[in-house]
């Protein structure tokens, strides 16, 4: 030991002993135990810190006043002449001297906490690692004799420990280990523990990623956790996110110990007749999106598991958890998917089954956002959750129809066809809600579509007209689409999508009404209504002659088809109510187009048009046939040019063996024709009856469907 050294100890011990002297009290440590407590050899600083025990025990069982007033003053000169000088030795054996003192003073040590702790706890952050390993020992010593009575130092304790653990220095680490353990135990003995004071520095520390840190955390947790008298449930929030984050730790030991602490929290809320989801949501929301599967796959469990157990209690969540299951769903993982997909379902359920008040809002804003996912699932979901909330409550959601048409409408372009089909319901369940102004601008809204994006007018044209007709009423949809091309500018896409409309109505079963009020709309029982649809859509159908004619034809307006077929010849005609003249393109489109409808009088939409052949004694005869003979010559030599002149010479040929021939009664007498006939036709209607009622179905099924 140097000169200055023994020269600050004496000067020390002088000034102590003068204060003490003051006071009545002297402070009993020898020069040479003062010596020897500084010196670089660790027996030597043992064996002085054992006098020193000795000392504060035999101070302490005199119960004199005068030696009472003896053992302040020997943790003072520990503290501040040895935990507080510049030498590491000195303060290496101060450390062990306040640890002696504490042993000597056992169960008055509690006594003296106040100025044991302080030096103990600053020695933590000391630069030397043989200092901060004494410090560990000295605090393992103290906390040994006072126990519980360290608690109120509590904090600091733990703020302490969390250095420690983090140390470079192995000893040191494996020092703060067996003080963890000491203190654990204390408090779980204990029945004054305060966690409430302990939660912000849990806080604190939960976000760090150092792995020794975690350890100490998830350790504590886990351990507080199980003792009875405290409630770490009721804190979860505070820390359910540093455990959601220890999930993707390195170290696997620290994986599977948070993973058992979160399996324990989830089973303890799963018990709980009460739980304050709330708080909860917002970080199991974030979770869902980690970048680490299991992280991904434990936040989606809770995730279902808290729609489970909160119901209605949650509802102010609904938005933020419809959010994360939708990113879940679509998720590459085949188990978080299959989580995902139940949690959705049981969400969905619970909404479309609650009688809580449901703000829409906030499900609707992320809805309309998921409806622009990458991911089919995704998009299915969300389409599956408007169609849902539109049959629940459809007068509610008006106010969000604005913002969630536009999004609804773009994903008509969408690549999967069972995106669009859903799409389709759902636009076609919303307009049973709307006015007869705001259908007329969701189906303006699709014409618009078309016209600007015309490969999906090509590709889904005839998908997505099809679709609404059976979901709506086909007669109201053609209607409606006839009076927007009406006023459209762009007539060469008018055009296009008269031919389109006019092929589905040609040959898609959804539209057999349809085609039906067109063929009684000559007749003359015909309604004002039937007059009505023949009229508009013949007016817009004018934008495409073929389309023109084709109707015509459908409608058994022979008369009307006949005075087209010349109006139909490439030369320029001037019609009889215009002083203008009209002239038609005979363009290789103009003749695929005839090609095709004479393909179509093949089909069995036209039986009743090919039968009609056959009545030549019917006034309507002649024009039929000269609007079919009309048609064969608009046509280039082909096989639809073939096709319909052996249809035409057939007929020609039947008319003049008809012509040769007396009708004769072939029928035996005994048979009665005309019963035979109505029995025919009543059969005939039942089977019809039959057809529709089966077509009313699918088409309820499919605007019920979720």
């Amino acid at each position: 030991m140097s000169d200055l050294s023994l020269t600050s100890l004496a000067m020390a011990s002088a000034s102590l002993t003068a204060s003490a002297s003051a006071s009545g009290a002297e402070v009993p440590l020898s020069p040479n135990l003062l010596r020897n407590l500084g010196d670089r050899s660790y027996d030597k600083r043992k064996g002085a810190a054992l006098e020193v025990e000795n000392l504060v025990k035999q101070l302490a069982e005199s119960g004199s006043p005068q030696a009472k007033e003896s053992i302040p003053l020997i943790i003072d000169l520990l503290q501040h002449q040895f935990t507080c000088s510049t030498n590491a030795n000195y303060r290496k054996g101060g450390l062990i001297g306040l640890a002696g003192t504490a042993i000597g003073l056992m169960h008055d040590a509690k006594l003296y906490l106040d100025l044991l702790m302080p030096p103990v706890l600053h020695c933590f952050d000391d630069p030397e690692s043989r200092v901060r390993y004494y410090a560990c020992e000295s605090l393992y010593n103290i906390a040994k004799v006072a126990r519980q009575d360290i608690l109120k130092y509590f904090n600091q304790i733990f703020d302490g420990l969390c250095k420690l653990f983090a140390d470079v220095d192995v000893d040191v680490k494996n020092g703060a280990n067996l003080l963890d353990r000491l203190v654990k135990d204390i408090v779980t003995e204990s029945e004054v523990f305060d966690v409430e004071l302990f939660i912000p520095l849990l806080h604190k520390y939960i976000r760090m990623t150092n792995p020794y840190i975690r350890q100490l955390l998830v350790g504590w947790i886990t351990v507080l956790d199980s003792v009875p008298d405290i409630e770490m449930l009721d804190w979860l929030p505070e820390f359910l996110d540093g455990l959601f984050n220890m999930l993707s730790d390195g170290n696997r030991e620290i994986r599977q110990a948070a993973d058992s602490a979160l399996t324990e929290f989830l089973r303890e809320i799963k018990s709980t007749p009460f739980v304050d989801f709330g708080p909860m949501v917002h970080i199991l929301v974030s979770q869902c999106q980690s970048k680490e599967r299991f992280t991904r796959l434990t936040a989606a469990t809770w995730v279902h598991e808290f729609v489970v157990l909160g119901k209605e209690r949650l509802v102010r969540f609904y938005g933020d958890l419809l959010g994360a299951i939708l990113h879940c769903i679509s998720d590459a993982e085949t188990e978080i998917r299959i989580v995902g997909e139940r949690a959705n379902a049981d969400l969905l359920a619970l909404v479309k089954t609650t009688e809580s008040s449901v703000d829409f809002m906030p499900l609707m804003s992320k809805l309309n956002v998921e409806l622009l996912s990458d991911h089919i699932a995704t998009r299915m979901a969300a389409l599956s959750w408007i169609a849902m909330l539109l049959e629940k409550t459809p007068t509610q959601l008006t106010s969000h129809i604005h913002a969630l048409l536009p999004t609804l409408l773009k994903t008509l372009s969408d690549a999967a066809d069972p995106v669009v089909l859903l799409d389709l319901e759902v636009l076609a369940r919303l307009s049973t809600t709307l006015s007869a102004d705001e259908f007329y601008k969701v189906l303006q809204a699709v014409i618009q579509l078309f016209a600007t994006d015309s490969r999906l007018l090509e590709k889904r044209g005839s998908l997505i007209i099809r679709k609404l007709c059976s979901l709506l009423e086909a007669k109201s949809i053609y209607m409606v689409l006839a009076s927007v091309l009406a006023t459209s500018q762009d007539l060469e896409f008018v055009s296009l999508m008269v031919h389109t409309l006019n092929l589905i109505l040609l040959t898609a079963n959804e539209l057999e009404h349809l085609r039906t009020i067109l063929r009684r709309s000559f007749e003359p029982t015909a309604s004002t209504d039937d007059v009505d649809v023949f009229t508009t859509l013949f007016k817009t159908w004018c934008h495409n002659p073929v389309s023109t004619f084709s109707l015509c034809l459908l409608a058994q307006s022979y008369e009307l088809s006949n005075a087209l077929i010349h109006k139909l010849y490439p030369f320029a005609v001037t019609p009889l109510h215009m002083g203008g003249a009209a002239e038609i393109d005979a363009s290789v489109g103009f003749l695929m187009q005839i090609d095709k409808l004479v393909q179509l009088l093949e089909s069995p939409i036209f039986i009743q048009l090919r039968l009609q052949l056959l009545e030549t004694h019917q006034p309507y005869h002649a024009n039929l046939m000269k609007s079919l003979y009309g048609l064969l010559m608009l046509l280039p030599q082909s096989s639809a040019f073939r096709t319909l002149r052996d249809r035409l010479a057939s007929v020609t040929q039947m008319t003049m063996a008809i012509a040769r021939c007396e009708p004769v009664a072939a029928t035996p007498p005994g048979v009665a024709i005309a019963p035979l006939l109505a029995h025919f036709d009543a059969i005939q209607q039942r089977h019809t009856a039959l057809r529709h009622k089966s077509l009313a179905e699918k088409s309820v099924l499919h605007r019920t469907a979720p």
